[in-house]
């Protein structure tokens, strides 16, 4: 058995690794990472795998902090862990956004790593944000690593080459008491993706057909690779919104291999080790083998995906933009059809109904699928010169006080001003419906967000899942269009 010195926070390798195996047997990229870190496999059983970092955030990790404390035990390598306040923090800076709940959870948070000894960031911290943009700008997020969060869009860091993904309350105590974790090897599956986007179309477009192709369900067990050219032409950023919305197509976790464009991202990092000569030897094998077995593959044509929306109460149900609302009786089976015909219900929408014909009540750009600085500039590409269409709320919420700064740098903030949409701060925001920031019941908001579950805004809140860009200019035309239609 080999046990893990595992890296510092952000140190980039890990330091000693199991060796490598000395079968000519080709594996798949998910696979040499997770071999890499087993200390223990049980027989017929999960494997326990080392971590190499964990996030934690003030919504999910009281619970987790105080059974370490029932128990007696202590954090095993504090310097592994990263805490940051992201889901619940007010990020309203026209007046005081806090509630009793954000309040106590990110005082707790913030005694928890006082104690412990686990680096914090602060909120309003010039480095605070959702920990799915924070890590990978801050160069913490590294290839090859083993990464969890509690929060399942953790799979959004697969986008850097490394195993990320998402556990439970119970799992981030066993995480952070032994820097270990008991977990079934899941099985894995490629998604090839070759082509070239048509015109206003997206890396969340591409996630958004690829749902709607193969149901919520699809990737249910697999660790997923994306490959192909069209993947591999998707800036870092286009790579974690699809790594992100991966998630929705029910995969455990998600991964693009490491190429020059990542490398190139690292540079740009504070924190990345990409001038360390150890670094680069130890991700130089991060890429699947030639004649590697995937369990499943799947391919799509990226010349046929076009802009999107979502029209239901699951990332499955979208369509293209400029078209219609579905007929229910087009679904499927019996189950599908009246899962539509529950989701127009709630949505209040009729099938027939074109969707460039239903106006929308407010617009919101952020969370962890679309917050980044490529984002903000696509909306605001869309924004510039143009006024948001008459009693809609237009917000837009930075992934992180770095994205805040560059883009109040770049004159974003004020195109965002200019055309009606009210600038925020750093957080979570309308994504959850966090603080008391809600989208009131029965209104109908265009939206970046990963999900658009009932109630997922606001009780009665209808959410419609679009690029930034479409975001930008539904909120212009003040129902759901695309870009290429301004």
């Amino acid at each position: 058995m080999m046990r893990h010195s595992l890296p510092h926070c952000g140190s980039g390798v890990s330091g000693e690794m199991a060796p490598q195996s000395t079968t000519q047997e080709p594996r798949t990229l998910a696979d040499k990472i997770w071999d890499r870190h087993v200390v223990e496999s049980l027989t017929d059983g999960p494997d326990l795998l080392a971590i190499d970092l964990q996030y934690v955030h003030e919504a999910s990790s009281l619970q987790a902090f105080d059974q370490l404390a029932d128990r007696g035990l202590t954090v095993a390598h504090p310097e592994r862990t990263l805490a940051v306040m992201d889901h619940v923090v007010p990020v309203r800076t026209d007046r005081d956004g806090w509630t009793a709940n954000a309040a106590e959870f990110t005082r707790a948070l913030a005694a928890n790593c006082s104690r412990y000894g686990i680096p914090c960031i602060p909120y309003l911290d010039r480095r605070q944000g959702i920990a799915h943009v924070v890590g990978p700008e801050l160069g913490l997020t590294l290839p090859g690593m083993t990464i969890v969060c509690g929060d399942s869009h953790t799979s959004t860091h697969g986008a850097l080459g490394a195993v990320a993904f998402g556990i439970g309350t119970t799992q981030v105590a066993h995480v952070l008491a032994t820097q270990s974790l008991l977990v079934t090897r899941p099985r894995t599956m490629e998604v090839v993706i070759d082509g070239q986007l048509q015109l206003g179309a997206t890396a969340k477009d591409l996630a958004l057909a690829l749902i709607a192709a193969h149901g919520n369900l699809g990737g249910v067990g697999h660790a997923i690779e994306f490959r192909g050219e069209t993947v591999e032409s998707l800036s870092i950023e286009g790579r974690m919104t699809l790594c992100n919305m991966g998630i929705e197509f029910g995969s455990r976790m998600n991964i693009v291999a490491p190429d020059a464009t990542t490398l190139a991202y690292l540079e740009s990092t504070p924190l990345a080790p990409v001038g360390e000569q150890a670094a680069r030897e130890a991700w130089a094998d991060l890429r699947s083998d030639e004649g590697a077995h995937f369990d499943s593959s799947l391919r799509l044509d990226a010349n046929e995906i076009a802009p999107r929306v979502s029209w239901g109460t699951s990332p499955a149900q979208s369509t293209v933009l400029g078209g219609a609302v579905p007929d229910p009786a087009s679904a499927g089976d019996s189950d599908a059809v009246a899962s539509a015909e529950r989701a127009l219900e709630y949505m209040g929408l009729t099938a027939g109904t074109p969707l460039r014909d239903v106006a929308i009540d407010a617009a919101f750009i952020g969370s962890c699928t679309n917050s980044r600085i490529e984002d903000l500039r696509a909306a605001t590409q869309i924004l510039r010169g143009r006024k948001v269409a008459a009693g809609v709320m237009a917000v837009a919420v930075p992934g992180s006080m770095r994205v805040k700064l560059q883009a109040e740098a770049e004159g974003l903030d004020e195109i965002f001003r200019e055309a009606g949409f009210s600038w925020n701060t750093a957080g979570c925001s309308l994504c959850i419906a966090a603080n008391g920031q809600v989208i009131p019941a029965g209104s109908r908001c265009a939206s970046t967000t990963n999900r658009n579950f009932e109630g997922r805004q606001g009780t009665g809140a209808r959410t419609h899942l679009m690029s930034p860009a479409s975001v930008a200019a539904s909120a212009v035309a003040g129902r759901l269009v695309g870009p290429q239609e301004l």
